[in-house]
């Protein structure tokens, strides 16, 4: 079975100067439809409680998180090590009632609390910028 770090070495093989010239020529910019398709195939696997589409669909999913990190290592503006440090980052610090001393008893108090955190990181990046 493959793993993450397999994943991460074929697409930045595919990506290399003797790689897919499809994948070569890729740009953010040219990536967006890529997403918004593959985002689209997995609410429709939802919608129709395909599991095994599903599955393969999140995979593409991943795919183009993986290849648009790639094309950031490659102009050396963030790596796929930097995003999922920042997603774990995030998750823990925007679940208090988890891994620090808040409470949330119900769905509705965490989300509340995810809302209250969020809207205070966008508010602390807005004086930061100002």
């Amino acid at each position: 079975m493959y793993s993450f770090n397999d994943l991460i070495q074929i697409v930045g093989e595919l990506r290399s100067e003797h790689g897919c010239p499809w994948d070569k020529e890729q740009t953010f910019d040219s990536l967006k439809k890529c997403l918004a398709d593959e985002a689209e195939e997995v609410f429709q696997a939802v919608d129709h409680h395909d599991m095994e589409n599903l599955c393969e669909e999140l995979g593409d999913v991943l795919l183009q998180v993986v290849l648009n990190s790639q094309i950031a290592s490659e102009m050396e503006a963030f790596s796929i090590n930097e995003v999922i440090d920042g997603l774990c980052k995030k998750m823990i610090r925007r679940h208090p009632h988890v891994f620090g001393d808040a409470k949330a008893a119900t769905p509705e108090e965490s989300l509340r609390l995810w809302n209250q955190i969020k809207a205070q990181e966008k508010a602390g990046k807005g004086k930061k910028t100002e």
